[in-house]
């Protein structure tokens, strides 16, 4: 009859773990002198655990200086056979140490799908590894990691190492695991994903825009409206063109897009004809949320700077519009996959604050 171990944690500041198990069991059956018999066992267990980093980069447990001492030993056998049971009891003991080993590599094998590689989608794939040795202090352990992201053709993306003190960290709430992720990390996951975010805008595609037709465009832009043919349909064409920049302040979030806009007319019988190409510099604000264990960003147009050639009013009030209508809500969709967390002995992010 094993009971329950009790189980005494303690961690190590620049080491690792302390742990102390106590263990009790009743052993019943016969002896070998064919009486029945009853031995009752307490013994302590205390081992240290190293936590260090592995050659790929995965947090990693070993034991060190795992002691047994037996507490207490009762029995109801005769004096003449103590020697014999005590011996075999406390081989069984002994046996405790491999546990520690056991439950341990448990421990590891969980660590090692924190370095797994994650798909972001069809456009690349993301993974997490230590970027230094796991820090162990008397009330937490911390983990640098490196974040490794990968386009869709291989090419990885060059990630600036962020290298934050603990005292520029929101306060660490006692019993609460804290998950710090840098503006930088989320402007490099976005950079991956912009070649999702091109999008063609037509006539009547989007409900609460204005025609987009030649004549439309002709009243907007006076200096091109004789170049154009009457009545015809124009295409524009959104295409993100460099990494956008997250800004993370205590207030509010902020996306900084930077597109073109491409605006091609359809004639009926020719192909189709480049207009003009704007360079469109967009303010979002972004919301973030948990979701099905991932983190997802949600933006919002704020403000729209300067669109290069023409700076009239009305062009500008129309392309946000056309922004604010239709190239964000495509933007939101492609982020809905979200950005994955890390796997960090199976934490779960559901009930998360952000």
């Amino acid at each position: 009859d094993l009971r329950p171990p009790v189980i005494s944690l303690m961690l190590l500041p620049g080491s690792g773990l302390f742990m102390a198990v106590l263990v009790q069991m009743t052993i019943t059956g016969r002896s070998f002198i064919g009486r029945n018999m009853e031995i009752a066992l307490a013994a302590n267990l205390t081992a240290g655990s190293r936590l260090q980093q592995d050659a790929a980069g995965i947090p990693s447990f070993s034991t060190r200086n795992c002691h047994i001492a037996l507490v207490s030993l009762k029995t109801d056998l005769p004096s003449r056979s103590l020697h014999v049971m005590f011996s075999h009891t406390f081989l069984l003991a002994l046996q405790l140490c491999p546990a520690v080993d056991a439950v341990l590599n448990l421990v590891n094998a969980k660590f090692t799908t924190m370095t797994s590689e994650i798909p972001l989608g069809t456009a690349g794939t993301l993974q997490y590894v230590l970027l230094n040795p796991p820090l162990t202090s008397e009330t937490f352990i911390e983990l640098d990691l490196k974040t490794i992201l990968h386009q869709k053709e291989g090419q990885e993306v060059d990630l600036p190492t962020d290298q934050l003190s603990l005292a520029s960290l929101p306060p660490k709430r006692a019993g609460a695991t804290q998950l710090i992720l840098s503006a930088n990390f989320l402007s490099a996951e976005l950079a991956v994903l912009q070649a999702s975010f091109h999008l063609e805008i037509s006539n009547n595609m989007v409900l609460g825009l204005p025609p987009l037709v030649t004549t439309m465009l002709g009243a907007l832009i006076p200096e091109i409206s004789r170049m154009l043919p009457p009545s015809q349909p124009v295409v524009i064409e959104m295409r993100a063109v460099k990494a956008p920049v997250v800004t993370i302040t205590p207030d509010k979030s902020f996306v900084q897009l930077f597109s073109t806009a491409e605006f091609w007319v359809l004639p009926s019988h020719s192909a189709p004809e480049s207009l003009f190409v704007l360079d469109v510099h967009s303010d979002l604000e972004v919301q973030f949320a948990v979701a099905d264990e991932k983190l997802r960003l949600s933006l919002a147009l704020q403000s729209l700077h300067h669109l290069s050639v023409f700076q009239e009013l009305p062009l500008r009030g129309v392309l946000a519009d056309i922004i604010h209508v239709a190239y964000v809500p495509s933007i939101n969709r492609v982020l809905r996959g979200g950005v994955p967390l890390p796997d960090l002995l199976g934490i779960t992010y559901l009930r998360a604050n952000i």
